[in-house]
């Protein structure tokens, strides 16, 4: 099956209005006049760019504290349930700040809110070092994670809007640079940190020169309003016809005099059931994610691995989704249920949090990979996304409620993980919730991975 079904942007100007004379001013899509080729080739070549940096940047804040969250404990005094309120910290304001992403898109543009994004990551991975106490370190990070909360909901959106015929390859190229960000960032912390000295200031202080090179690609979008157009205020399920194309069918907007198409008021995300599986399937992945990424390093090193191997064991787990991001995608949108994925992934997760119950660092390196393999549940879980609406305008509201809702079912899971290993002493009951979490996993992502649209049950 193709990547995406091609449909018609809302905002596309009306019949006879060109490309340079079209008030929307929005990127020719399909469906709208081609813009120049070399020009519309710039554009796609700098989005694609401004795509992979950005996505580099949305977890070196979070894997790089996971390597170092012994040292970081220690040196302002965290207690277990404490450093757990840390690690929760990432999903809570993914949550919180990633529902206002839309409402910013349509009045600054996609462009704009994604820039202020790697700005505010950049703004605070330069200050987290310089903090002296627990609440200082927790602001300077909310306010990284922040930018990270927005730029998660707006990838699946900038790729439905500029590649709408190549939503798998470029949800499969950008979660590929988040997957080796994410890796990159959790093995070469320890190295780097020692490198420079032992401070752990410095090792999680070096990052932010990453999000400041991400911000680059995103300043002449901002000069190029064809780039930079707010998205439509609400979806409309079907778009403006062109002359000589066949009318709106039964129920569809009726076009009134002058040739205008009213709006259809947009259909309510919470009356879909595709939409809230998808959303409990987000949450329950990124539970998942945020416990390995915050805690598996310390799960290692309890188990007697040395801290530097710890590490190099979380960038395995994340340097599974380097190719794996690439292809599930694409797989996924060949297939009209993406079900048997998600199961797979699923067992490939309860096997390797099996295996760290009985074997930790006997079978490290397995249980590693087989974690890694099944973190791979958030490229599908984008993929989903972008295949579960027909429009654009769709996208970004699926995509936020998905990823909102998603956030707020994984915010106890990393705290619950560290009040567990705190009182009982051990990671075997930890180890056991993580597991036993797989199960509902792949229930409700078979439920969103059926051949469905949100508009059909809205």
């Amino acid at each position: 099956m193709p990547d995406e079904p091609k449909t018609l942007d809302p905002a596309a100007p009306p019949a006879g209005t060109t490309a340079a004379t079209a008030s929307s001013g929005a990127p020719a899509t399909v469906g709208d006049s081609p813009a120049p080729g070399p020009a519309r080739g710039r554009l796609l070549g700098l989005v694609a760019v401004g795509l992979v940096l950005a996505a580099l940047n949305l977890r070196p804040a979070i894997t790089s504290l996971g390597a170092l969250l012994e040292e970081v404990s220690e040196d302002l005094h965290m207690s277990g349930s404490v450093a757990g309120v840390l690690t929760s910290v990432p999903p809570l304001c993914f949550a919180v700040f990633g529902i206002t992403a839309p409402r910013l898109a349509r009045r600054f543009g996609p462009a704009a809110v994604v820039c202020a994004g790697m700005a505010a990551i950049f703004t605070g991975l330069v200050l987290r070092p310089f903090a002296t106490g627990t609440a200082a370190f927790l602001a300077a990070s909310a306010l990284a994670l922040m930018g990270i909360a927005v730029s998660n909901v707006l990838m699946p959106v900038i790729v439905k809007r500029y590649f709408p015929d190549r939503v798998g390859s470029m949800t499969g190229l950008y979660s590929m640079a988040l997957a080796l960000g994410t890796s990159v960032a959790a093995a070469a912390t320890v190295p780097m940190t020692d490198a420079l000295g032992g401070d752990w200031r410095l090792g999680l202080g070096v990052w932010a020169a990453l999000a400041a090179l991400a911000v680059l690609p995103w300043l002449p979008l901002l000069r190029d309003r064809n780039t930079d157009t707010a998205l439509p205020a609400a979806a409309t399920p079907e778009a403006a016809p062109r002359a000589g194309e066949a009318a709106p069918r039964a129920g569809g907007a009726v076009p009134r005099a002058g040739g205008a198409v009213p709006q259809a008021p947009a259909p309510r995300i919470t009356r879909s059931r595709t939409a809230w599986a998808l959303g409990v399937f987000f949450g329950l992945q990124a539970t998942g994610a945020y416990i390995t990424m915050g805690w598996m390093p310390q799960i290692f090193r309890d188990a007697g691995v040395p801290a530097a191997t710890a590490g190099v064991l979380l960038a395995v787990t994340m340097v599974m989704g380097v190719p794996l991001a690439f292809v599930i995608p694409r797989l996924a949108t060949r297939m009209k249920n993406q079900g048997p994925i998600v199961v797979a992934l699923g067992l490939c997760g309860l096997t390797g949090y099996t295996g760290l119950f009985l074997a930790p660092s006997g079978g490290a390196w397995i249980w590693a990979v087989l974690l890694g393999v099944s973190n791979c549940s958030f490229p599908l879980a984008l993929t989903m996304i972008g295949m579960r609406s027909r429009t654009g305008a769709g996208v970004v509201r699926l995509s936020a409620f998905a990823q909102s809702v998603g956030y707020l079912i994984s915010i106890p899971g990393p705290l619950l993980v560290g009040v567990l290993y705190q009182h009982s002493g051990g990671w075997g009951l930890p180890v056991a919730l993580m597991g036993g979490l797989m199960v509902p996993q792949m229930i409700v992502g078979t439920l969103a991975g059926r051949d469905r649209t949100v508009e059909d049950e809205c």
